[in-house]
């Protein structure tokens, strides 16, 4: 009776401290090979800070967000993203889609009106997440490649009433994965598409 020979056996442990060396460099190659692709062009963490979406997101939300689905399409209306400030590319924040290109927005006290090509007359964009709104009055038609964003907390929100339209270059992804605070870990938080 003839033994068979194992298609894979396990590694030996060397002795040297050349080869245990070597073996995690090795280790930290394929590692770094396999990491740092997926958080450049698929996924990145980032850490909340402030009030501006609460209470939607609170300081210290540990979020995963998606950095491909834009790649491959465009937000929504009432979805949340995270997106790179225009006026500072070093920072990022995070907001909820309100206008998408081509729209006029409309807000009128604390209610937003969208006119599009599919409503000339207009409809009342619901609001049923936001905290604290704020009275305004104004009003923005956005270019081909422009969205208008605003926080939940409309009043401790910087956003596009501030500082105008989101081009579509700077929307980094969309928060996929909320891991902290452990008794709020969820899939696609702030989801909102109505």
């Amino acid at each position: 009776m003839n033994e068979e020979t194992p298609l894979i056996s396990p590694i030996k442990p060397q002795s040297s401290n050349k080869a245990v060396l070597k073996e995690i460099i090795i280790l930290g190659l394929i590692a770094l090979g396999i990491i740092l692709p997926f958080r450049l062009f698929i996924a990145e963490p980032y850490i909340v800070s402030g009030a501006s979406m609460d209470p939607t997101f609170k300081t210290g939300d540990y979020l995963i967000v998606d950095k491909l689905s834009y790649e491959l399409g465009t937000p929504k209306r009432n979805t949340v993203i995270v997106f790179k400030y225009p006026n500072d590319p070093t920072k990022s924040f995070i907001k909820r889609v309100i206008g998408l290109p081509g729209e006029t927005v409309i807000m009128e006290g604390n209610n937003v009106r969208i006119i599009n090509k599919d409503k000339p007359q207009g409809f009342e964009v619901d609001q049923s997440y936001v905290t604290h709104p704020q009275a305004e009055s104004f009003q923005k038609t956005l270019k081909s490649d422009e969205y208008f964003v605003m926080g939940d907390n409309r009043r401790e929100s910087f956003d596009s009433r501030s500082w105008g339209p989101l081009q579509k270059k700077f929307i980094l992804g969309k928060p996929i994965l909320r891991l902290f605070p452990i008794n709020k870990i969820s899939v696609q938080p702030g989801k909102d598409d109505k």
